[in-house]
């Protein structure tokens, strides 16, 4: 699944707050920032547990930054180890 977040979600913990809630499902994937002001988020693992996810980061501290979400799923590619900060801009 990858999901972007649009609004005021970077320079504010977006990020860390994504890879923070992922260590509490069994997810893979990961976040990051994009060049037009939004923030990335690509997970992997069974779907209800990344509804959930979703609905975490939806209602977590950083849901007053949050202007837009848009969804898309994909089948797993199973390439990812962890849930990470990823530092490359796309």
């Amino acid at each position: 699944m990858t999901i972007l977040f649009s609004g005021t979600v970077q320079g504010v913990g977006f990020r860390w707050t994504a890879e923070s809630l992922a260590r509490r499902f069994p997810v893979t994937g990961y976040v990051r920032n994009l060049e037009d002001g939004r923030v990335e988020v690509v997970a992997e693992g069974d779907e209800p547990v990344l509804v959930e996810f979703l609905s975490a980061i939806r209602h977590s501290g950083m849901k007053n930054y949050i202007r837009g979400v848009e969804t898309c799923w994909s089948e797993a590619q199973s390439c990812f180890k962890g849930f990470r900060i990823s530092y490359e801009k796309k």
